[in-house]
């Protein structure tokens, strides 16, 4: 057996790559992992992947081969690759492309052909009852019928089974539309895409190939996934319907589509709460679209999807895409879809169904990269661990589970460390983020940080963020309402006080809040209570910012503080 020290992976037979962080080649093995593998674990030296049979399929449908997988892990491995490993990757990835769906034929319009490439694979088809269910028959033995309102559920049956489907079956044109990018914004700017930006369009759209026009395009909050979107838009010249977040960011998606293409107000649409608007480009939100009166009746606005004669639809922020939106794009297949987001982690494990139904992962670049060349900011992570005071410490240890969380979120020293880090980044512009609304408005209150939370009126947010952007208001408090599409492009620091139980979604779009260069670096603190539920979750979050490259500095915060009585006054 061959032993290559020097190297920094070692690679076992269970689909597990455990890498050394303290090695020279550490870096360039990270970021070849971060293409293929899902990280696990990242304690300090050693950090944990794993390659798992999604992980494959979407690094397959991003251009990677089994061959330059197991050709980078020899390079990077400190010993012999196990052989059953090697051909575990070989086998799983040879599956994507064995079973491929095809156009109707012309004398049978309603009905999607599924060619089945491989004898055995087409007899455990031909065998599966959910498949038999979905299906409408056999041509031949390994060609099966499939009516077209069945596109998005044998793909998902399928891929249960093992089988990720390549979609080949094409899509309707829906309605045109004369789109094109502006050479200069209207605000006087020059505007061009960058060369990644060329590159995630090319990838999604295939030009030359027959599986384009579906799929996930994955790139750092900061670095224009929305000129993406509207650049696809142009590419396709069709009507289009864009998903987003929320109502901010579905006017921040108007603004940008007026600002840098030729489309006028009267082409495009706000459909949302208090507008209805249904136009040739309309943008609305996933809670509108799962808005219902009753948990049994059905919901509002799922006709929005068959409103107009869509070419397109744009799924922003697709990791937050909710299950019963899954549902209507299961039956929409024929419309060309472009997910957007930074990280394909849903906490729900629902990645599976992004892949069958928005489609494969197309792009990504490592968030790293982006920063080497300067499209995003650099950026220090750094975790702040401060204890609970003595009476606190003492009702964390009796709680219940629920509460325990609710205590270590709210630890009032927390609102110490706040006011060192808010003097040490004077000249800073500096969002504070968390969950809890009590100490949301005690944080706003003692430094005199305006809040904004779900219940602010948007004419306000907007005109907070635009004060914030100019440069009047300094520090800005903010609950989870920014972790989504908030285009805050000065903010270089943040102060994150409480989240979502270890969301790594959340920690994306939260860093991505302050990766916008702005001419400063960017530094991102996360405040967990020491010894905790909460200590835990944050590793969770630690895995995405390792994932992407950054080194994350965990620091005590005064661990002789603990002892400290909580009556002392906090501030002086």
């Amino acid at each position: 057996m061959l032993f290559r020290p020097e190297n920094p992976l070692i690679v076992q037979g269970d689909g597990s790559l455990l890498l050394e962080v303290d090695n020279e080649r550490h870096e360039d093995a990270r970021d070849f992992l971060a293409r293929f593998a899902e990280l696990e674990k990242s304690p300090q030296h050693i950090h944990t992947y794993r390659i798992t049979s999604l992980s494959l399929w979407n690094a397959a449908s991003a251009g990677l081969g089994a061959h330059e997988v197991v050709a980078g892990l020899i390079e990077f491995s400190k010993y012999d690759l196990p052989p059953r490993m090697v051909d575990d990757i070989h086998e799983k990835v040879a599956r994507f492309g064995k079973v491929v769906l095809l156009p109707p034929r012309p004398d049978d319009p309603g009905t999607l052909l599924l060619d089945v490439l491989e004898p055995t694979v087409a007899r455990k088809v031909a065998s599966n009852k959910k498949a038999i269910a979905a299906m409408r028959g056999a041509v031949r033995e390994g060609l099966f019928r499939v009516p077209l309102v069945n596109r998005g559920s044998i793909k998902q049956i399928l891929l249960r089974m093992g089988y990720p489907v390549e979609d080949r079956a094409g899509f309707t044109d829906g309605a045109s539309l004369h789109v094109h990018l502006r050479q200069e914004t209207r605000s006087g700017d020059k505007f061009s895409l960058r060369k990644y930006q060329h590159q995630a369009i090319a990838a999604w759209s295939r030009k030359g190939g027959d599986d384009g026009g579906h799929g996930v395009v994955v790139l750092p909050c900061g670095a224009g996934k929305t000129i993406v979107g509207l650049a696809t838009m142009a590419a396709n010249q069709t009507q289009t319907l864009i998903l987003a977040t929320g109502v901010s960011s579905v006017r921040q998606w108007i603004e940008e589509i007026l600002e840098r293409t030729n489309l006028t107000e009267d082409q495009v649409g706000e459909y949302s709460g208090t507008q209805k608007q249904i136009r040739p480009v309309t943008v609305t939100t996933y809670q509108i679209l799962t808005h219902r009166k009753s948990t049994e009746s059905e919901f509002t606005h799922l006709g929005l999807f068959s409103a107009a004669d869509w070419g397109l639809i744009i799924y922003d922020e697709v990791h937050l895409l909710p299950a019963p939106v899954f549902r209507i794009t299961a039956d929409i297949q024929a419309r060309r879809r472009l997910g957007l987001t930074a990280t394909l982690v849903r906490e729900d494990g629902r990645e599976a169904d992004v892949f069958s139904l928005i489609g494969p992962k197309r792009f990504d670049v490592p968030w790293r990269e982006l920063e080497r060349r300067g499209f995003v900011a650099e950026a220090q992570c750094i975790e702040l661990r401060v204890g609970l005071s003595t009476p606190l410490s003492l009702a964390y240890k009796n709680a219940e589970a629920r509460k325990k969380i609710r205590i270590a979120a709210e630890n009032p020293r927390k609102l110490e460390v706040v006011a060192e880090l808010l003097n040490r980044h004077v000249d800073d512009k500096v969002l504070i983020i968390g969950m809890y609304l009590d100490q949301l408005e005690q944080v706003a209150k003692l430094f005199n940080a305006p809040l904004i939370t779900g219940k602010t009126p948007n004419p306000q947010r907007d005109e907070l963020y635009g004060r914030f952007r100019r440069g009047e208001i300094r520090v800005l408090t903010v609950s989870k309402v920014a972790n989504f599409s908030i285009d805050l492009p000065d903010a270089n620091v943040a102060i994150q006080l409480s989240g979502t139980f270890g969301s790594r979604q959340e920690e994306a779009q939260r860093l991505g809040r302050i990766l916008r260069p702005s001419g400063g670096d960017a530094v991102f603190y996360s405040v967990v209570t020491r010894s905790s539920r909460e200590q835990e979750f944050a590793h969770n979050r630690q895995l995405f910012l390792t994932e992407q490259g950054y080194n994350y500095l965990i620091e005590e915060w005064d661990p002789a503080e603990e002892e400290r009585e909580a009556s002392q006054p906090m501030f002086a």
